[in-house]
């Protein structure tokens, strides 16, 4: 039987001595249990954290970080502005020159007070691609448009329009004149006159700053389409031997009547004419040959001495057609001479209400010409020189 005390002693003597269950204990004075124990050291560092390129390194990131902070904000900042409203207080209108570049508009408007800044403008623009799609124009910019606005308007295409309308029956040098005298129209006219009906009559659209000569250039274009469409579809069976006489013919026609349903028969007493051989005694092509392309004054009458004065012209002096056209005709007009009514007709007058009366024998056209000056000594306030009165020779 053991002795208990030695056992206990025994396992003590174990755990003082440092057996496998306890971890020796030395006791320490009160003393020394109050002295603060020794810091250690702190571990020493890395060759490779004390090299200078791992020290430049951390100063590039750092700066790229902040760097791409500042790009950001200064991204947002531009398209930002570039979409809020503008400084412009009242609607103005803005011209965007032909072959423009971005920088110049966006300094123009920057100037004219209509955006804040022209630098964000160019940029954004530049930036999507978009500096090369304005059209050149004057446009109406609302008030407080943005940027983005005022690039989409541009974009668009959808500029001021101006028109200028050369009515049928101009000469060529009247119809150069009312060019000249557009105040929106820029650039000379051709020195040289385009030949005589080689222009179409029409309303023209524009913008501000398009060239007179581009113009003169559309209309002489649309003038030579359209006579060659409706040579193509003329009756076969005119006397008329080129597009050029039919030009001619389809200019007397358009100076005798402004009705567009007496075209086809005013044509057609003309191509009878023609056909019997008769000349066409015509007022109209007295009066250019007097005149020219300058015109009648509105307060020179026809005498019975410009009725007989022979000019390369006058078709109560010479056969058949005179050398060019008298004026520009419109498409109606070449299309009465092309395709004319189908008549007898050989004369016709005026009839007093803005028409003429029209006749297949002399005898016939004599008692409409005594109506028309019945009318005429009717009038109380004068006579109005007739429209037409064509005689046999």
């Amino acid at each position: 039987m053991t002795d208990p005390n030695q056992t206990s002693e025994g396992q003590f003597g174990r755990a003082a001595n440092g057996g496998d269950a306890q971890t020796r204990i030395i006791p320490k004075s009160p003393k020394e249990a109050l002295r603060p124990e020794k810091v250690p050291l702190p571990p020493r560092r890395s060759r490779e954290a004390r090299s200078q390129l791992v020290i430049f390194l951390n100063f590039v990131m750092t700066l790229v970080t902040l760097l791409t902070v500042a790009a950001v904000a200064l991204v947002y900042y531009f398209f930002r502005e570039y979409q809020v409203p503008g400084p412009l207080e009242a609607d103005t209108t803005f011209l965007v020159r032909e072959g423009a570049g971005i920088n110049e508009i966006g300094q123009s408007l920057e100037r004219k007070g209509i955006i804040s800044q022209s630098r964000i403008f160019t940029t954004v623009t530049k930036f999507l691609g978009e500096d090369q799609k304005s059209r050149h124009g004057e446009y109406e910019v609302k008030a407080k448009s943005s940027m983005l606005e005022i690039m989409d308007l541009f974009k668009s295409g959808k500029s001021i329009q101006y028109s200028l309308t050369l009515p049928e029956g101009l000469t060529v040098k009247q119809m150069f004149k009312r060019l000249a005298a557009d105040t929106v129209l820029e650039g000379d006219l051709p020195v040289e006159l385009p030949p005589e009906g080689s222009l179409r009559p029409d309303t023209y659209k524009f913008t501000r700053g398009n060239k007179r000569n581009t113009i003169v250039t559309q209309m002489k274009n649309a003038q030579q389409k359209i006579l060659d469409e409706v040579w193509e579809k003329r009756d076969k069976d005119s006397p008329l031997a080129s597009k050029e006489e039919m030009l001619i013919l389809a200019s007397i026609v358009e100076k005798e009547t402004g009705k567009a349903d007496e075209r086809p028969q005013v044509a057609s007493v003309f191509l009878n004419r023609i056909k019997k051989g008769m000349r066409l005694q015509s007022d109209p092509t007295i009066v250019y040959g007097l005149f020219g392309g300058d015109g009648k004054p509105s307060d020179r009458e026809l005498t019975s001495a410009d009725v007989d004065k022979e000019t390369p012209y006058n078709t109560y002096e010479i056969d058949g057609l005179p050398p060019t056209p008298i004026a520009n005709p419109g498409r109606a007009a070449l299309e009465a001479v092309a395709n004319p009514s189908r008549t007898e007709y050989l004369y016709f007058v005026a009839d007093g209400t803005g028409g003429h009366a029209f006749a297949a024998t002399l005898k016939e056209h004599n008692e409409n010409v005594a109506r028309w000056r019945k009318f005429q000594a009717d009038q109380k306030n004068g006579a109005q020189e007739p429209n037409t009165e064509t005689q046999p020779d």
